[in-house]
């Protein structure tokens, strides 16, 4: 199924060109704008990218452990409330989709570190 000619535009004129290029694996950390009442900060968002959906809409998911809990959160990649993408180490994968992860703790759960180039935006 094809997009039409005007939403393609619309889209192709959205489009992030900003962000540091990323696949699952990578440990990234992600400077979300918060707005409370009248002012507005950045808080980090930590973790491990597990899976990255393409298309019009594409997304990424990244999950963090947080005091024992595993935290996910769904990012759309043309966000305006993503101020900064930072990748922070890579490491060895076999799979596109990292959904396993959530089922493993602790000693379990590692994954080999890999030298990849580290990108900033």
């Amino acid at each position: 199924m094809s997009i039409h000619p005007v939403m393609q535009r619309l889209a192709d004129k959205l489009k992030r060109t900003d962000l540091p290029e990323f696949v699952p694996g990578d440990q990234v950390r992600v400077q979300v704008k918060i707005k409370e009442g009248e002012k507005e900060r950045l808080q980090a968002f930590e973790g491990l990218v597990i899976a990255i959906n393409k298309g019009p809409q594409a997304t990424f998911t990244v999950r963090k452990m947080s005091f024992g809990q595993g935290v996910e959160r769904i990012f759309p990649f043309n966000s305006k409330v993503i101020d900064k993408i930072e990748k922070i180490r890579s490491y060895k994968v076999r799979r596109a989709k990292l959904f396993y992860l959530r089922g493993l703790r602790g000693k379990a759960a590692r994954l080999k570190e890999v030298g990849r180039v580290v990108a900033k935006a």
